[in-house]
């Protein structure tokens, strides 16, 4: 698979685009001004105890108290509340957790007023952004992310990711990992680190634990909130959970975030330091790469698969809820149960990638098409599962209800991908909105391409604004004449004064108007 990660860089935010094959499968905002970005660690003060709750909340500068639920206090917070007030009161800050005595484990099923107190300053990192009106939320149980490994201060345990099978490798990477570990760290192995050298992993977990000291040596007489770890930028991220042979291209418009790239990649790929490229094209990157197009078609409500289903996403304070329709696209050759199936395994796919690429997470119903049979069913639920698959948010996917409704949970860490994809409107000048200029050729040919193909239609005729004729059959090679090419007849186009400047509509051999 092809990956390219384009990145659009501005003053006030950064956005980066992830294509797979050419097609947007991720997109993400990065706010110059963001101080609270998942993985970044901070010194904490509790406020209040909710024993309710069995959580509290903390004061990490954000103007809403952060949420810290007792289950991610981890196992070993006394060790590390511990270990935090000798780092605040020494002159030195510990640099190293060999001879600390670690304390008991906590119990799993305990009171968090047994554990913390108000007032008390604690270690915390923060696990998911401010979304909405609710604060950050956060975990106690620190854990720095690299290429190969993830390091766990206050642990001495050492777990493999499920997705290395092979079992010599599981028992090499635990042996490797346990002779290089310093003492009273946690580490686990990811999958990217399955078939590495020793060097490689040495090379990552003396990075991780270089970060660690850093955050650390912040601690000696500060006072809350403090930010004492700052995760890397998500461009960075990315590349580190990503990178891998398949990544071909990177492509910046900014000379210096290229260069910050290059030195990122060569020290993680010394290999793939070249396949980062700035980009000098007159056209904006993400117009000239396809990323603007694609983006005024996969956001906003409606979503138009071409094979001509679509689906319809509506958002709630509780949930997601996407409903698939067939858009009046049936195999006259088929029976409604095979028709309905089509569309429903058309769509899954569009499906999977609209929830990694707005970053939806919570609860999703998507409402099928009904099936009766059983086995249909269960092809369905299959499919979803695969096209779920590929995504890197830990996710669960229910088979279809009675009712047609196939359930989704997905992990939500950031607030989600919104994007404005109407413009104002040029018959009625910003006084209402219609669909985007720059996907209604596209929407032409599908549906010029469903009567051809699907309804064998002998004859098509377009009629169009003199603007939009201009713009299809003017030109070297016009949009007209790629359809003759590629659709095997050719579509007459005739400009029509009364239409307003996106109006259009077909007609066949009769002069009859076709409606979609």
């Amino acid at each position: 698979m092809e990956k390219e990660l384009v990145i659009n860089s501005g003053d006030a935010e950064s956005v980066i685009a992830l294509l797979e094959n050419k097609k947007l499968v991720e997109l993400h905002k990065e706010q110059s001004n963001n101080n609270y970005s998942v993985g970044d660690i901070y010194l904490g003060k509790v406020k209040k105890i909710v024993g309710g709750l069995n959580a509290a909340f903390v004061d990490v500068g954000h103007q809403k108290d952060a949420f810290l639920h007792y289950l991610d206090l981890g196992v070993q917070i006394r060790s590390q509340m511990k270990f935090t007030r000798m780092a605040i009161n020494s002159s030195q800050s510990a640099r190293s957790l060999d001879k600390l005595k670690l304390e008991p484990d906590i119990e799993k099923t305990g009171k968090i007023s047994q554990v913390i107190s108000q007032s008390q300053y604690i270690l915390v990192q923060i696990a998911k952004e401010p979304i909405s009106n609710k604060g950050p939320r956060l975990s106690a149980e620190i854990s720095l992310p690299g290429r190969y490994l993830i390091l766990m201060p206050f642990s001495n345990k050492i777990s493999i990711s499920q997705k290395i099978k092979n079992i010599e490798e599981r028992n090499r990477l635990r042996r490797l990992v346990q002779s290089i570990k310093p003492q009273n760290m946690g580490v686990i192995i990811r999958t990217n680190a399955e078939d590495k050298l020793t060097r490689d992993l040495m090379t990552d977990l003396t990075t991780l634990s270089q970060k660690w000291d850093n955050a650390i040596s912040k601690l000696p007489n500060a006072k809350p909130p403090r930010k004492v770890f700052s995760e890397v930028d998500r461009a960075s991220s990315m590349l580190r959970d990503l990178l891998n042979a398949s990544f071909n291209h990177i492509h910046v418009d900014n000379e210096e975030l290229a260069e910050d790239l290059k030195t990122y990649v060569g020290s993680i790929s010394p290999d793939q330091k070249n396949i980062v490229k700035v980009y000098k094209g007159r056209k904006p990157v993400f117009e000239h790469f396809g990323v603007d197009r694609q983006i005024k078609s996969l956001f906003g409500k409606k979503v138009t698969l071409t094979s001509g289903p679509y689906l319809i996403i509506e958002h709630t304070e509780a949930m997601h809820v996407i409903d698939v329709n067939s858009g009046q696209r049936l195999k006259k050759d088929q029976n409604q149960e095979a028709n309905a199936l089509q569309v429903n395994l058309d769509t899954a796919d569009e499906i999977a990638r609209q929830l990694r690429l707005r970053d939806m997470g919570g609860i999703i119903v998507v409402d099928f098409i009904d099936l009766q049979d059983r086995q249909n069913r269960k092809t369905l639920y299959d499919a979803m599962k695969k096209a779920m698959a590929t995504d890197p948010a830990k996710h669960t996917v229910l088979p279809p209800s009675k009712f047609g409704l196939v359930q989704i949970t997905r992990q939500r860490v950031r607030p989600e991908m919104e994007m404005e994809t109407s413009e104002k409107c040029p018959v009625c000048n910003g006084t209402g909105t219609t669909k985007s200029s720059i996907v209604l050729v596209d929407e032409i040919e599908n549906h010029i391409r469903y009567l051809i193909h699907e309804q064998n239609e002998p004859k098509i005729k377009l009629h169009v604004h003199p603007y939009l004729h201009a713009y299809l059959t003017k030109g070297w090679v016009s949009t007209q004449v790629k359809w003759w090419f590629r659709f095997k007849k050719w579509i007459p186009v005739t400009a029509n004064k009364s239409y307003h400047s996106l109006k259009y509509k077909l007609f066949d051999h009769k002069g009859e108007e076709i409606k979609i």
